[in-house]
């Protein structure tokens, strides 16, 4: 990462009027209020990122009332590289201001080499979030998630791992991100029986990928959890990035890990170009509509936003000035999607 915070940017005091704006709803039923726009630290955090761009990010975001930050254990790059990163700002910037956040964290990919630096046991999820916690520099984490199912070991030692974690107060609450529905059932009982509530589950949800609404958003509702969406902007395919070619600075020409240029298709584009109409017509950017119609159905609590300026951040929080649609729209949303 560029270390350059020995100079060109002031100590930091948050904005007195930071909650004035900033909509919350309240994740399942649980006594836990989230912003309904929270930052991810997937991208633009790992050593290969500027440092003081990563500090004015999050500044930006809590001083626009954004108070929950979401990291993983291997975000990057890199792994561990977005915690660290995090670590050392929250020491500069935000101590005195932890009472008002929500820091969550992951463990469920790979992360070191060997048996036990991978998917559910027991072994890893315990030793993976001793590890977040110091490279933070936090004594517990809000939030601390199953970052994704494992096949191969047994979901009562998943799940027990996770209450383990929360009984000896290195984390408050748990969750799972992108569980099924019958796994999310599963996975609640387990818990429940256990006396530990599952808080949330992170899936991925856009206009371009709406697996959880089969089944997924009923089960979390019937159970009372809440959920955080991930991805949705679809990588950034949902704004207006890629109307015009593939910007040099944009996630498709820069990592191609996660946005391929050959997936940014004319028939894909087309899509993309009727819905900015619609946003138009609605007096909102294409990234906007976007960010309103996953939060258009109260059963998801947030959506989780990556973002590489400042500006990108402040246009996502103007979305929340116009989260409901009208049937007419729902039907022309609809019928470009199908």
């Amino acid at each position: 990462m560029n270390i350059n915070d020995t100079f060109g940017i002031t100590s930091y005091t948050a904005s007195e009027d930071r909650y004035n704006n900033m909509k919350y709803r309240r994740c399942g039923k649980s006594g836990l209020l989230l912003p309904m726009i929270s930052l991810g630290l997937w991208h633009n955090f790992g050593h290969t990122d500027d440092f003081n761009n990563a500090r004015n990010l999050l500044r930006t975001a809590f001083d626009h009332g954004i108070t929950h930050f979401d990291l993983a254990n291997n975000y990057g790059p890199p792994y561990g590289a977005a915690e660290d990163n995090f670590g050392r700002i929250f020491q500069k910037d935000f101590k005195p201001y932890r009472d008002e956040l929500i820091i969550s964290t992951k463990a469920g990919w790979d992360m070191w080499p060997g048996p036990y630096g991978n998917y559910g046991s027991r072994k890893y999820l315990v030793a993976s979030l001793d590890q977040s916690l110091q490279r933070m520099g936090l004594d517990y984490v809000d939030i601390f998630y199953h970052h994704r199912p494992d096949p191969d070991t047994p979901l009562e030692e998943t799940m027990g791992a996770l209450h383990h974690i929360v009984q000896q107060g290195k984390v408050l609450y748990v969750g799972i991100s992108q569980y099924s529905a019958e796994d999310t059932a599963r996975a609640y009982d387990i818990l429940h029986k256990m006396g530990t509530p599952m808080l949330i589950h992170q899936p991925r949800y856009s206009m371009f990928d709406r697996w959880v609404e089969d089944g997924l958003l009923d089960v979390l509702e019937q159970k009372g959890v809440g959920s955080i969406a991930f991805s949705p902007l679809e990588q950034g395919i949902l704004t207006n990035k890629y109307l015009g070619g593939i910007p040099e600075d944009s996630r498709a020409a820069r990592d191609a890990r996660y946005l391929k240029a050959d997936h940014i298709t004319p028939e894909l584009l087309g899509k993309v170009e009727k819905l900015n109409q619609i946003a138009t017509s609605r007096g909102q950017s294409l990234a906007q509509m976007a960010l309103a119609w996953v939060l258009r159905d109260e059963k998801v609590t947030t959506v989780l936003v990556g973002v590489s300026k400042t500006q990108q951040l402040l246009d996502n929080i103007q979305a929340l000035e116009n989260v409901a649609f009208s049937a007419n729209e729902l039907q022309q949303i609809e019928e470009i999607l199908t």
